[in-house]
C-alpha cells in the first residue's frame, strides 16, 4: 500500500515535493507531557525501549500533535552494546553506564555480533508494531549509532566529555580499535537490515561523536566504518535510503556524501546553502536549526526556519530538522510553530513542482 504522505522519501531522492518535509530528532521525548506519563507507567527508560507496545505508543505521540512527515523508531543507540553483554544501566541525571567496558584485545574477543531477531527481538517487534499502527500515514525511520560512537561508550564505560580512553586505544592500540569497530560495523549492518525487513522505510546512522576526532582519525576510525555499513546494506539488497549524520562533521561533507548514502545530516554549525553548493547535487541534506532556538518565541522560531529554507533555496533535496535533538525543556507549542512554519514558508520554493 502506498504511503499517504511520502514527502520525506521523495525529498531523500531529490524528487519534487509540494513543501519541504520536516521531522525532529528526539521528537518523541521528555518535552511532551504524554511521553513523560508513558515513561512513568513503564517505570524506567530501558523498560520503555524494551516493551514494543510502549515504544509504539511514544513513537506515535508527536504525530498526534504535529504534522510531521516521518516517524522515527523509539529506541536507543546503545541497544547493540547492551545486547553484546556490556551491562547497560541508565541512571537518572547520570546517563548510560556499562558495567563491562571494552578496553583490551581480550575484552573485544569476548563480545559477539548480536542476532537482531533473537538478541534484539524487542526492537524488531517495535518496528513491526509501529509500522502496523502507522497505517502508511508517514514513513518510518529506523536507526543505529555509528561504530565509532558505540565504541566511545563501550570503551569509556558510559558518556564522556573528552573520550580519553577511546582515543588512547586509537593511538596506542589501533589494531584493537579496528577489531572493535569492525564488530560494531557488522552488528549495525545486520541490525539495520533487520529493521528494514521489519518495515523501516529509511535508516539513519547517528555518528554523534565523530566530530571529536581529527580529520585523519575521522577517516580511519569513523567514516571508514560507516562506509562499510552503506556497502554492506547495499550488498545485502537493502534499497531504502540511508542517512548519515556526523555531529561536528561539517568539514567532511564531501567525504560523507561520497559513501553512497542518500542523505547527509547537518548540525547547526554549517550554513545549509553552503552545504548545498558543496554536495547538494549528490545527496539530500537534512537539518539544521539550532535546537536552542526553540526556547525563543514562536515568532523567532518561524523567522529562523524561514532563513534556513531561504538559504537552501529553490527545489527539493532538503529535509528540515534540528541540528541535534530537541531538549526536554522545550514547549510543545514551539515545536508546532516550527513544523507549521516549515510547511507554510517552504511552499514558495517548490512552486514549480
Amino acid at each position: 500500500m502506498a504511503l499517504k504522505n511520502d514527502r520525506f522519501l521523495r525529498a531523500l531522492h531529490r524528487e519534487p515535493v509540494d513543501c519541504t518535509p520536516v521531522w525532529i530528532m528526539r521528537q518523541a521525548g521528555r518535552y511532551l507531557p504524554e511521553y513523560r506519563a508513558t515513561r512513568q507507567r513503564a517505570g524506567d527508560f530501558l523498560t520503555l525501549c524494551k516493551t514494543p507496545e510502549l515504544a509504539c505508543e511514544v513513537t506515535l505521540q508527536p504525530l498526534e500533535r504535529f504534522e510531521l512527515d516521518a516517524a522515527i523508531l523509539f529506541s536507543d543507540i546503545l541497544t547493540i552494546p547492551d545486547a553484546m553483554g556490556l551491562g547497560l544501566t541508565l541512571e537518572e541525571g547520570v546517563g548510560p553506564r556499562f558495567s563491562n567496558p571494552v578496553r583490551s584485545a581480550a575484552d573485544i574477543a569476548r563480545i559477539g555480533i548480536p542476532d537482531p531477531e533473537s538478541d534484539l527481538r524487542y526492537v524488531m517487534d517495535a518496528v513491526r508494531t509501529i509500522k502496523s499502527a502507522l497505517r502508511d500515514r508517514v514513513p518510518l525511520i529506523g536507526f543505529a549509532g555509528s561504530p565509532w560512537t558505540l565504541a566511545t561508550y563501550a570503551i569509556e564505560g558510559g558518556s564522556s566529555s573528552d573520550y580519553k580512553l577511546a582515543k588512547k586505544m586509537l593511538y596506542d592500540a589501533p589494531a584493537d580499535a579496528h577489531a572493535l569497530l569492525d564488530k560494531f560495523a557488522r552488528a549495525v549492518t545486520l541490525y539495520l537490515k533487520a529493521q528494514v525487513a521489519a518495515g523501516a522505510d529509511a535508516v539513519m546512522v547517528f555518528d554523534s561523536w565523530g566530530g571529536a576526532l581529527s580529520a585523519a582519525a575521522y577517516d580511519e576510525f569513523s567514516l571508514r566504518y560507516m562506509q562499510l555499513i552503506v556497502d554492506g546494506l547495499k550488498a545485502a539488497g537493502v534499497s531504502v535510503p540511508i542517512i548519515l549524520f556526523t555531529k561536528g562533521g561539517g568539514l567532511w561533507l564531501e567525504k560523507i556524501a561520497a559513501t553512497g548514502c542518500q542523505g547527509v545530516g547537518l548540525d547547526w554549525h554549517t550554513d545549509i546553502g553552503a552545504a548545498r553548493a558543496r554536495i547538494g547535487n549528490r545527496v539530500c541534506l537534512q537539518g539544521n536549526m539550532d535546537p536552542a532556538i526553540l526556547r525563543a518565541s514562536p515568532t523567532a522560531v518561524e523567522r529562523e526556519a524561514a532563513a534556513i529554507l531561504s538559504s537552501f533555496g529553490q527545489g527539493s533535496g532538503h529535509i528540515f530538522n534540528l541540528g541535534h535533538g530537541v531538549t526536554p525543556d522545550i514547549e510543545p507549542d514551539n515545536v508546532k510553530a516550527l513544523v507549521d512554519a516549515v510547511h507554510r514558508c517552504s511552499r514558495q520554493y517548490h512552486a514549480s513542482t
